[in-house]
């Protein structure tokens, strides 16, 4: 960086735009390409297509802007507050004399550029309905085997084993162990997930570890540890860090976890709650042999009355009964039949004289006069139809014929069969025929008049 093509003398005076102009060499020649990290503030992208926006640290910041020709090249679309790590020189924008980055690449710099490959995979694993509730599995009601994936020494296990052992020490824990943190972690959580699938000798699994930074906490932002834990048989729960530490494994889980602590009474039932539902289990067991005896009085006094109708008097007066009822119906039916007979048999002798043939005569005789009058007037009707048609079509063909326009007071001029439309097809002393509509006039051109 050199100032020695910037000379002021006391007999120079510089304009204003000539100052920016050599300011902005300077900078351009001593800043024509660096590296630089900041945090983005104010940004704006106008209808030109341009970027503008601020790179600030916590004691400066700096104005910039990208021009379309660079930022359509950039993969990353950028928000106010993130991280960045930019290629830029240094410049002057001469009207203003503001000196400012024009930056020529840009990508996300530290945890901004996790935060952006979490915020992709979420939105993507989102649109494929790995988080939706419909694919979520209830967690059991009633847990005998709980499966445990975490890392053996960490703090998570203790957690959970304590919260376990004070809630629900009958409950069997099965730990699968794995590492929680590192670039393979995920591999071994999802190796474990799937032993824990095939297995299937626990009720339900946690998976989690205690909390740390983004970066501690990848491996449970992995894709293939999503997609194996939306896959899994098994019901899932999701326990990873501190109650403000959100993972792609939270959203996928059937069941979120604040803290592994909190997993584990999730699946540990209280032992105040379970001597309460063991008295109300007493209670209805109590209740259901009270039913059942008084069920039982209920059918021995049913069986005795029973035994008292099967006496063989009642038997014998019931038969009786049931003679007489029987005779009774007979009776009816007998008379009922009689009666549908005689009906029948009237019904017979009535349709009888309807198909007597005098009878069959008279009709086709009324029937063929009403064909003949219709057929007649059917006749008339298309002969007065036709007429009025026949009319119709001579009254059209007359309105267009030449000789009814020349009826009217018009004429057509001719010359040698030549119709005459225009004064542009005669000349002076030319012969013209004239048509009317009652013979023709030979006439001769004197003058010509257009208009």
């Amino acid at each position: 960086m050199s100032l020695s093509g910037f000379h002021s003398t006391a007999s120079s005076t510089y304009t204003v735009s000539r100052l920016n102009r050599e300011i902005r060499s300077i900078l351009e020649q001593g800043f024509a390409s660096i590296r630089l990290t900041g945090e983005i503030s104010n940004f704006v992208a106008p209808a030109s297509g341009h970027w503008y926006f601020s790179l600030k640290d916590d004691k400066a910041q700096i104005k910039a802007a990208m021009w379309r020709g660079n930022n359509r090249y950039c993969q990353y679309k950028p928000t106010n507050g993130a991280q960045v790590e930019v290629h830029a020189r240094v410049s002057v924008y001469e009207p203003r004399g503001d000196y400012q980055l024009i930056v020529e690449k840009m990508e996300p710099a530290g945890e901004g550029l996790l935060k952006q490959q979490f915020d992709e995979l979420k939105m993507r694993l989102a649109a494929e309905g790995l988080f939706s509730s419909a694919h979520k599995k209830p967690i059991p009601s009633k847990i005998n085997k709980v499966g445990v994936i975490t890392s053996a020494t960490g703090a998570a296990i203790k957690d959970i084993l304590t919260v376990l052992k004070r809630r629900a020490p009958q409950l069997e824990v099965i730990i699968y162990p794995a590492q929680v943190q590192g670039k393979e972690a995920h591999l071994q959580l999802v190796e474990k997930l799937l032993l824990a699938n095939q297995r299937t000798e626990v009720d339900v699994l946690i998976i989690g570890r205690g909390g740390g930074s983004l970066e501690d906490m990848w491996c449970f932002n992995e894709e293939p540890l999503a997609r194996a834990i939306f896959a899994s048989q098994l019901p899932v729960i999701s326990a990873v860090g501190h109650e403000i530490d959100t993972t792609i494994s939270d959203y996928v889980a059937d069941l979120r976890a604040a803290t592994p602590s909190a997993a584990a009474e999730l699946v540990s039932p209280d032992q105040t709650a379970l001597q309460q539902q063991l008295m109300q289990y007493k209670r209805a067991l109590h209740m259901q042999a009270l039913q059942a005896i008084k069920h039982a009085r209920h059918y021995c006094a049913t069986l005795e009355q029973r035994l008292k109708l099967q006496h063989p008097e009642n038997q014998l007066l019931q038969q009786q009964q049931r003679i007489d009822e029987l005779s009774s119906r007979l009776s009816r039916a007998f008379l009922q039949m009689q009666n549908r007979r005689n009906s029948n048999l009237d019904l017979a002798k009535q349709r009888l004289s309807h198909q007597h043939p005098k009878r069959l005569l008279q009709d086709s005789a009324q029937q063929l006069q009403q064909l003949t009058n219709a057929l007649v007037q059917a006749i008339q009707k298309q002969q007065q139809l036709r007429q009025n048609q026949l009319a119709l079509y001579a009254a059209r063909l007359d309105s267009v014929s030449p000789l009814s326009v020349l009826a009217r007071g018009y004429s057509i001029t001719k010359q040698h069969q030549l119709v005459i439309k225009s004064v542009a097809q005669v000349d002076v002393q030319q012969p013209l025929v004239t048509r009317l509509h009652d013979g023709e006039i030979h006439s001769q051109v004197i003058d010509i008049k257009p208009y």
